[in-house]
């Protein structure tokens, strides 16, 4: 099947291969933007003003800590108070410490209205006027609320400071007194000297000075930034590493550092260094971030320029938000709904108790309590008091309830055992227990690529050399074990794996000189550095590319053993043989290709090529053969999602290559343009090449990623993934995972823009149809039948996101507008690929959706640089068990594979979000059904807000008696779609709750009327009735929950005649003659349990009261399950057809692998970033030889290099 494909020539203007610096602007560049606005946006001109320079607003002075503290670094806190600009290095996570704590958390605790109203409700109780129930009946419950609360923050912010306390006592090597001393890194300042060493973390971001390699070049590992394992360099300025090494040099080193605020750039830093009269630029090369650790390096030293949350990793932590599920927002609207209610039946009543005294109370001289009272004074004293009777509508448990059952769920997903990764004995961990159940109703994920769909591992997995392909799979499963045996080559990499045993033998046998000369480009054309460990060769690529390709040759029998800044020295087959480099031209994003020059021993000089496909081909020789048959290869490369790049060659004679070195340095040293005038160079001498054949490796997914997207899509769930990768990675993961496929239509900017750009235009037209009261709704953006999928770059969401228009002003009409276009559109497809995006854009795509669309949203990653879109998502999901562990620590819920979101998800989401939609609905029916029973009550004793039940069981009520699928994943429709628990749901409870109160009330009213019990005493008491209102309450609601039950277990079956068991237990200690001795004027039911339940005619009345509540409830269960079944009653009773249609589809759904596909060009194995060319070609990373400095021709031969690379 092929793939239908639309115009992918760019994307609304910016470069699809550059990062947009759509990140935190400093001040200047604020005020210059806002001053550019303003001028735009006001009508009338401006006189002009005279242009400043930008000025470098941080200042740090090295070695001096008084210097920080000058008045004029200090900022206004409050009123007069100030502090120093300059943020320590101690970081806090914490809410509280000893003093805050209870101050602050009940604060936090009041701001719930709920808490609030039961705070009010306690003082109207001490009012003795008002009062009808004890105080003790809302203190009791209100104290055990606020603790248990209470308790659980001091946990969670007690774990916080656990962590804190870990970091911030991390030691490190500070510069004291003249000496390196051991410090904290809380004690760390700003314009301190630290020492690091090998495998150290950086402990805040530092200028390096100088470092034990050749030119202060230092490796650092950037995992807990971006989730990647390559290593990066950094660079020493020269004059701080011939200067800066000894500790007396580096104690007098009193240098000035101006360079830009704090700011959450991670690809950027300018700054000026003055130092003895100089001034030396700097920039990020030059930097260390805090995040990242010291590797392949001894020591080295550094100045600290940014410390604590002033950090770029902490900059780019984005703001902690209080994050709260969809049920939480619809609970706090149900319980304001029912506080309505409750002023409104409470008015009701004392308004009836106002018309009653009037009538009725005044005129009875038994009723006369010697007061002398209005009957309207009497009717607002009325309200108050039922107020009070009737406040057990607002639940004041629920909030409770619900963090209990939140903190079980939490603990089933931490001992979920299918979550559990033994490789590297890492758990799932649910790090926040009031967000499970929004895991039902997730409808877009957000995914980072490196470390959180694949595993940033490449491996060599075929090739095709002059024609022939190898690298597939072995029909005869007994070869595997011969495949991966490589005893014959004494410094292959044992792990290397590579199921083609003919290659090996073709290239040992040496006499395919095709295979020879495949190999041997691999070990050549590069810009891998090497260094020997322990009697091994350790590779250090800029990226893992890279490094899969030279370890392929080296494994092969072509050994790269070292370089210098002009030679190249590799093992070929047992023999070693060193080439010298004339030129290094390296890749970047526009030639797609990198070419290198060598002069061979024998004094041939030959170029070899390696690139894309698709550049490769333009620039080979007419001559060249196996063209065609190595584009079939490719193709089926490419189908089979492989990352494939062409390998070429072209001999160049002696006097060709000095008339084209000639024209390289004439091309140096042009002024203008010269990047474009060295391009041109670079193409005439990369051409008429002939081609050898072409690698294909994989990108390698974490297990389980394509069928876990797979499982996703099928519950409608829809997964954008948000890279800093370049397009065609990005998109060739998109495939390789599933995520694309081969039906969709893929749309790029271009085609996204013109689809914006109508859509404007007819919002324009229609706005005035709508003048005229025409009124058209909006069309679909793709009404074609099919599936389609975004790939946007991030300097086209730059356009959309207006990222620097909305720090200053809020976004006009038509910005928004266009905005909301754009999140329709991407709404309406399968799949959306951001590539090259900022972390602080992953945050705002995020956003947009959350604000637009309404949407739950869930974002899973790795990396600091995932952290701003975890934070921002309602769900955040961080890859634990990685190197990197920041986005971890910033999530909501962690576990080490991406495969285990099925299962958080369709699992532990679904049933977390099916049991709290029943415990609500419960609750909510329970209290209606227990309150409501006041009211019905009222009409009989002249509303005078007299209780129904005895006061003890009204206070215990609420706490004593409160009970706390991957195969199918269409069940997770309802939590999507909030079926299970809304406002229907809401009356369908409050109507349930008020058919309940009144066969309570009522049945045994009837009963009582004008009946005679078997000693001749009529039962006809007001505490008899108490007694069976309040056990026909308890076996009716524990019986509902019983239907309401679709698993039995131990606990159910416990809790249901616990409950029961507990009631009477209470009840009758609270009504014995023992504790009415003890507290005579709190316990006034003495003996009333006994005496009622001795009467066979009160259990019929119980028993009739509970058949008839639960009659209609099961008939209409009945009828719903055959009429109007749900998703899962429609599986349940079709389980069998279901599951045979699944197969069936498996069946049918085509191969990944497809030989007559159309290919998908081209994700060339190239790292995104530059290589190490320029530092190769300066010679900086090697100790230089003397005879270097000496030779000439060298000398120019080494500058026209160096050139070469920069361009």
């Amino acid at each position: 099947m092929n793939r239908h494909r639309v115009d992918s020539r760019g994307s609304l203007g910016p470069d699809d291969e550059v990062m947009p610096y759509s990140d935190d602007e400093t001040d200047d560049e604020l005020e210059v933007s806002s001053e550019e606005e303003q001028e735009e946006e006001s009508r009338d001109p401006q006189p002009p003003e005279e242009a400043r320079p930008s000025e470098m607003g941080w200042k740090v002075k090295a070695n001096d800590r008084p210097y920080h503290q000058l008045p004029e670094f200090k900022k206004k806190v409050f009123l007069c108070f100030k502090k120093s600009r300059y943020s320590g290095n101690e970081i806090k996570t914490y809410k509280y410490n000893v003093l805050t704590f209870l101050p602050l958390n009940l604060y936090e605790q009041f701001k719930r209205v709920a808490n609030l109203y039961f705070l009010a409700l306690l003082i109207l109780q001490i009012i003795p006027d008002i009062s009808t129930l004890p105080w003790y009946t809302t203190l009791i419950p209100l104290v055990v609320v606020l603790g248990v609360t209470a308790i659980k923050d001091l946990v969670d912010d007690l774990a916080r400071h656990r962590m804190d306390k870990e970091i911030n006592n991390r030691k490190c090597e500070v510069l004291l007194d003249g000496a390196f001393q051991e410090s904290r890194w809380r004690n760390i300042q700003v314009g301190d000297v630290v020492r690091l060493k090998k495998n150290d973390f950086i402990p805040a971001d530092i200028l390096l000075l100088s470092s034990s390699n050749p030119n202060s070049l230092t490796y650092v590992e950037t995992a807990e930034l971006d989730g990647e394992t390559n290593l990066k360099f950094k660079l020493g300025l020269r004059v701080t590493d011939e200067e800066l090494q000894e500790v007396r040099q580096l104690a007098e080193f009193n240098a000035l550092i101006e360079c830009e605020e704090p700011n959450n750039r991670l690809d950027k830093f300018v700054g000026t260094m003055r130092w003895d009269g100089g001034h030396y630029p700097l920039g990020l090369d030059n930097m260390l971030l805090r995040g990242c650790t010291i590797r392949n390096t001894e020591v080295c030293q550094g100045l600290v320029i940014f410390a604590g949350a002033d950090t770029k990793i902490m900059r780019n932590s984005g703001k902690t938000r209080f994050k709260r599920t969809k049920i939480d927002e619809l609970m706090n609207y149900m319980v304001y709904t029912i506080f309505v209610l409750l002023i409104l039946v409470a008015a009701g009543l004392a308004i009836g108790h106002s018309f009653w005294y009037q009538e009725i109370g005044m005129k009875a001289w038994y009723l006369f309590d010697g007061k002398d009272r209005s009957s309207s004074y009497r009717g607002f004293l009325s309200f108050w008091g039922y107020i009070i009777v009737l406040n057990t509508m607002v639940p004041i448990s629920l909030y409770v309830s619900v963090e209990v059952i939140r903190l079980g769920q939490s603990k089933f997903i931490n001992w979920d055992l299918q979550m559990y990764y033994a490789e590297k004995d890492t758990p799932a961990k649910a790090r926040t227990t009031t967000l499970n159940e929004q895991l039902g109703q997730i409808e877009y994920i957000f995914s980072d690529k490196t470390g959180t769909l694949t595993q940033n591992v490449m491996q060599f997995k075929k090739c095709t050399i002059a024609g022939h392909s190898y690298g597939t799979e072995p029909l005869d499963f007994t070869q595997i074990e011969q495949t991966n045996n490589w005893s014959w080559n004494r410094q292959a990499d044992k792990k290397f794996d590579f199921r083609d045993h003919s290659l090996v033998a073709r290239v040992r046998s040496g006499k395919d000189k095709d295979a020879n000369e495949f190999f041997k480009l691999l070990s050549l054309c590069h810009t891998v550095m090497v260094e020997h460990k322990d009697g091994d060769l350790v590779y250090q690529a800029a990226s893992p590319d890279e490094g899969a390709l030279v370890t392929a040759a080296r494994n092969f029998g072509y050994v790269f053993l070292s370089r210098t800044q002009d030679t190249i020295t590799i093992r070929e087959m047992e023999q070693e043989k060193t080439y010298e480099m004339l030129a290094l031209l390296d890749f970047n994003s526009d030639r797609k290709r990198m070419s290198i020059i060598l002069r061979f021993p024998d004094g041939r000089i030959r170029l070899y090529c390696k690139g894309a496909d698709t550049v490769i081909y333009e620039r080979l020789s007419p001559n060249s053969r196996h063209k065609e048959t190595t584009q079939s290869h490719l193709d089926v490369f490419a189908n089979a999602t492989l990352r494939t790049l062409c390998l070429s060659y072209k001999d160049i004679s002696t006097a060709e290559y000095e008339a084209w070195s000639q024209k390289h340095t004439e091309a140096q040293l042009v002024m203008a343009d010269r990047d474009a005038v060295l391009d041109r160079v670079y193409e005439q001498i990369e051409s008429d090449l002939m081609l050898i054949g072409a690698t294909a490796i994989e990108d390698k997914l974490q297990d389980g990623v394509p069928e876990t997207i797979a499982t996703l899509a099928k519950a409608d769930i829809k997964i954008w993934v948000l890279t800093g990768d370049k397009k065609e990675t990005a998109e060739n993961i998109g495939y390789a995972c599933s995520l694309l496929t081969d039906e969709m239509q893929i749309h790029y900017g271009e085609d996204v823009n013109e689809k914006l750009r109508l859509r404007q235009a007819n919002r324009r037209n229609e706005t005035q149809a709508l003048r005229r009261g025409q009124k058209k709704p909006a069309e679909p953006f793709f009404p074609a039948p099919g599936k389609n999928a975004l790939i946007l770059t991030g300097g086209w969401l730059n356009e959309i996101l207006y990222e620097k228009k909305k720090k200053r002003r809020r976004l006009l009409h038509d910005e928004l507008s266009l905005q909301i276009d754009f999140v329709d559109m991407a709404c309406e497809c399968e799949a959306v690929i951001c590539c090259r995006v900022t972390p602080k854009q992953k945050g705002n795509v995020v956003s947009l959706v959350k604000k637009y669309k309404k949407a739950v949203t869930l974002s899973i990653g790795d990396g600091a640089n995932d952290v701003n879109m975890i934070k921002t998502a309602d769900i955040g999901v961080g890859i634990s068990g990685q190197e990197g562990m920041q986005a971890v620590m910033s999530s909501d819920y962690a576990f080490a594979q991406f495969r285990y979101l099925q299962r958080l998800l369709l699992v532990h989401g679904r049933w977390s979000y099916i049991r709290m939609c029943k415990f609500l609905r419960f609750f909510f029916f329970k209290n209606f059904a227990f309150t409501l029973v006041h009211f019905w009550y009222s009409f009989f004793n002249g509303y005078s807000s007299q209780v129904a039940y005895e006061d003890w069981f009204i206070t215990l009520y609420n706490l004593a008696y409160n009970e706390p699928l991957l195969k199918f994943p269409k069940l997770y429709l309802p939590g999507q779609q909030g079926l299970l628990f809304n406002y229907k749901n809401f009356f369908i409870s409050l109507f349930h709750g008020i058919f309940i109160s009144l066969i309570i009330f009522f049945i045994p009213y009837g009963a009582f009327l004008q009946t005679m019990g078997q000693d001749g005493e009529a039962p006809t008491d007001y505490q008899s009735l108490a007694v069976v209102t309040a056990s026909s309450l308890v076996f009716i609601v524990n019986l509902q929950m019983s239907l309401d039950t679709s698993y039995w277990t131990f606990v159910n079956c416990f809790a249901v005649l616990g409950s029961i068991a507990i009631y009477f237990g209470i009840m009758f200690d609270i009504h014995s003659a023992g504790i009415h001795v003890i507290f005579p004027s709190a316990f006034t039911f003495t003996g009333a349990a006994s005496n009622a339940l001795r009467q066979p005619y009160l259990w019929l009345t119980i028993i009739l009261t509970v058949g008839i509540s639960l009659l209609p409830v099961i008939c209409i269960q009945f009828l719903h399950k055959s009429i109007w079944p749900s998703v899962g009653d429609k599986i349940q009773r079709n389980r069998k057809r279901y599951e045979m249609e699944m197969e069936e589809e498996e069946r049918k759904k085509p191969p990944t692998f497809q030989r007559g596909g159309r290919s998908r060009r081209s994700a060339y194995a190239f790292s995104h970033s530059r290589g190490y060319a320029d530092l190769i070609s300066s010679g900086r990373s090697i100790r230089r030889r003397p005879a270097d400095c000496s030779d000439g021709s060298d000398g120019r031969r080494y500058r026209g290099r160096g050139h070469a690379a920069a361009a």
